[in-house]
């Protein structure tokens, strides 16, 4: 007799995902969640806003997940899959309500799962921003045993006056970075290619250890910052680099013009460049190079947010300022 699990999707152990992801989402909820894990939608509550406007994003975590198996540490994974959506949203001023997640594999096993779905209610929790639901796809031959993939979609809210979005940035305001926590979600089947061996040393540990690092929960530090002050413009350096995130927010005519000097070195970068023999041009379009994210701030406010964002805990630096320029939207020196 033919069964589903004759042909490779197993419902129990799907079932088995449920029952080990329950305690820590149901600790994201919050009271604008009206609904329990497994209904059919998730129903959120706005709660009360003037002029609210929604902003949603979504994204994965590339192949960086290959690495996570090969090394079997995978609650980092769900980190960063939260982080890419909720950093993005968060460059319009958006506070994150809600997250869902889609995890797919060749054949489920509920501890990698729900190791991977914890990481996403750790960040979740960490910003205040609920759990909601989600999809586990065992699909045997598309994927095979051992394959995930994931990604999320986060949905945010901001008062329509206190949106971010560039088009107020003018000649003379200063850019100000953020520092990464590494390579973020970025890059990584160039850095597989160019590091094979994950168990290498680098800084007296396995360099996993080093590339796994979770990306950088920018969304609270945003959420701070556009309380208090005039936020212009706010750019997530993903894929692509600074050199096509940075003119995202660049309105026409103007360039912003970067001097990598000030941007600190994070060793993991140059031994990429050295070990790769990848050219400056290259490095600065693949990997965020220490910036995970840029602001774009008039220059009489600029002490003001770099105090705010020292009180963050955030590490930051001034790269750069905005000039005229009628052809390019981004300079690197």
């Amino acid at each position: 007799m033919s069964t589903y699990k004759n042909a490779g999707v197993d419902k129990e152990e799907g079932y088995k995902t449920v029952d080990l992801i329950k305690p820590f989402v149901k600790k994201t909820y919050n009271n604008n969640v009206l609904t329990e894990l497994g209904q059919f939608g998730a129903l959120y509550e706005l709660g009360k806003y003037n002029h609210p406007v929604l902003v949603s994003g979504t994204d994965g975590v590339g192949t960086k997940i290959m690495l996570a198996l090969e090394v079997n540490k995978l609650d980092t994974i769900g980190i960063d899959c939260f982080a890419m959506c909720a950093n993005d949203i968060a460059c319009h001023g958006a506070k994150p309500l809600f997250f869902l997640d889609y995890l797919a594999c060749g054949k489920l096993d509920a501890t990698k799962a729900a190791e991977i779905i914890k990481g996403m209610a750790s960040a979740c929790e960490q910003t205040g921003c609920a759990l909601v639901g989600g999809e586990t796809a065992e699909m045997p031959g598309m994927y095979k045993t051992g394959d995930y993939d994931v990604a999320g979609f986060c949905v945010g809210v901001v008062e329509k006056e206190k949106m971010i979005t560039g088009h107020f940035i003018d000649e003379t305001d200063i850019i100000i970075g953020i520092a990464s926590s590494g390579l973020h979600s970025n890059g990584f089947s160039l850095v597989r290619k160019i590091l094979p061996d994950m168990y290498e040393i680098f800084n007296e540990e396995p360099i996993w250890k080093t590339l796994l690092t979770p990306t950088c929960l920018y969304s609270p530090t945003i959420d701070v910052l556009n309380e208090h002050c005039n936020i212009k413009g706010i750019a997530h350096i993903t894929g692509g680099g600074l050199y096509e995130n940075v003119p995202r927010i660049i309105p026409e005519g103007l360039c912003a013009h970067i001097e990598t000097k000030n941007i600190p070195c994070q060793p993991i970068f140059n031994l990429l460049q050295e070990r790769g023999g990848i050219d400056r041009k290259e490095m600065y379009g693949t990997f965020n190079m220490g910036v995970g994210l840029v602001l774009v701030v008039n220059k009489n406010d600029a002490e003001v947010v770099n105090k705010i964002l020292d009180s963050q805990n955030m590490d930051s630096f001034i790269v750069g300022e905005v000039i005229k320029h009628p052809d390019n939207k981004i300079i690197l020196n």
